[in-house]
């Protein structure tokens, strides 16, 4: 992708930190999507070569069915839907089927989405009862006034919706119920159980620029009286902008919710946009009456990879110094994809129009 060149007259030399776009025909084409399925305490000593490979498979085929929808033309909103939806339902991840469970040996889903082109939004938190939260999620947020439902009211509005149901056994697996267990006997922590986050979530920009952004989770192995974390809270764990950015995050949600991780990020790149075209313009050479020879418009012009993984990091490494863990995956307006966490490892993916398409596991791939 020609994201460094500048095309006018001839070519201007711009610093390294700053880019222009592809041409018009090559936007209207292009789409990129980014996934994860949590972060934490993620090395390969600890998982075996049969699980790794499952959780691969498992990201590559949630990748695969974003991937599709966008190459055929569908929309950022309907890719993340259904991208989320398949590790909602694959017990590998804390979402959906395989989600932990509370102090109450029960279950309490939250979910959100957001729409980058108008900022529409819906969330769901404390949930049970909807097969896939995600959609309950999109339902708030397409056929409700209202942003964010919760607990009875959240699951009524899903069977009104005619959303799938399942009895609350669907969730249940082996793992997760030795898991609490293991808490409810003090044999460990819930904080050392939660070692390794599992939370799912999807960002994408579609071939008409438009991004969205969406998180699922069931939360935090013992948590009690009605804990919400930062998945379903918009700013925090959610977060689009078609002028900015589309961030998904994962980890220890309270430090999340207080840095407004999601929101900040796009509001960084947001706000470094104007300043680097500023930069760039003072590159552009002059005539003989001091006047620049070109004036580099908005439409031509992006940030450069570099620039949005530093505000990507500084952000992250802001909330690290709090006492944070985690990551987000994120997606921009040019085209990029970008993870960034403070963990050993997150479960993730990404692919794009210009064949990009990989998954990891660990910090060092």
């Amino acid at each position: 992708m020609m994201r460094y060149i500048l095309t006018m007259l001839g070519m201007i030399s711009l610093p390294s930190a700053l880019a222009a776009q592809t041409s018009p025909a090559d936007e209207d084409a292009a789409w990129s999507i980014a996934i994860h399925g949590g972060a934490g305490t993620i090395k390969r000593e600890n998982i075996t070569p049969e699980k790794d490979a499952e959780i691969r498979a498992a990201l590559a085929k949630a990748l695969e069915t974003g991937s599709k929808i966008l190459r055929d033309g569908g929309s950022a909103m309907d890719a993340i839907t259904a991208t989320i939806m398949v590790m909602e339902d694959n017990p590998n991840f804390n979402a959906g089927k395989g989600a932990v469970f509370t102090w109450d040996k029960t279950n309490e889903l939250d979910s959100s989405i957001m729409d980058g082109s108008d900022r529409s939004a819906g969330a769901a938190a404390g949930i049970n009862g909807t097969k896939n939260p995600i959609l309950l999620a999109r339902a708030v947020k397409d056929k409700s006034p209202h942003v964010m439902l919760s607990g009875a009211g959240a699951n009524q509005f899903s069977r009104e919706q005619g959303l799938e149901q399942v009895s609350p056994d669907y969730y249940a697996t082996s793992r997760r119920l030795e898991q609490i267990e293991r808490v409810l006997a003090k044999e460990v922590s819930a904080k050392d159980i939660d070692y390794k986050f599992g939370t799912v979530g999807a960002v994408a920009m579609d071939s008409n620029g438009n991004m969205a952004a969406g998180t699922s989770t069931g939360g935090m192995t013992g948590k009690r009286w009605g804990r919400i974390g930062d998945s379903p809270i918009i700013g925090a764990g959610t977060y689009a902008d078609d002028r900015a950015c589309a961030v998904s995050a994962t980890g220890s949600g309270e430090y999340f919710i207080r840095v407004g991780v999601a929101h900040e990020i796009c509001t960084r790149i947001r706000m470094r946009w104007p300043v680097a075209i500023e930069e760039a313009q003072k590159t552009v050479p002059k005539d003989a009456d001091g006047n620049y020879t070109y004036a580099i418009h908005a439409s031509e012009f992006m940030l450069s990879d570099e620039d949005v993984q530093k505000i990507a990091d500084s952000v992250i490494g802001e909330m690290g110094d709090l006492g944070g863990t985690g990551g987000i995956i994120l997606a921009t307006p040019w085209g990029q994809t970008i993870y960034s966490f403070n963990t050993p490892g997150m479960y993730r993916g990404r692919a794009d129009s210009e064949g990009e398409k990989s998954v990891g596991i660990y910090g060092d791939e």
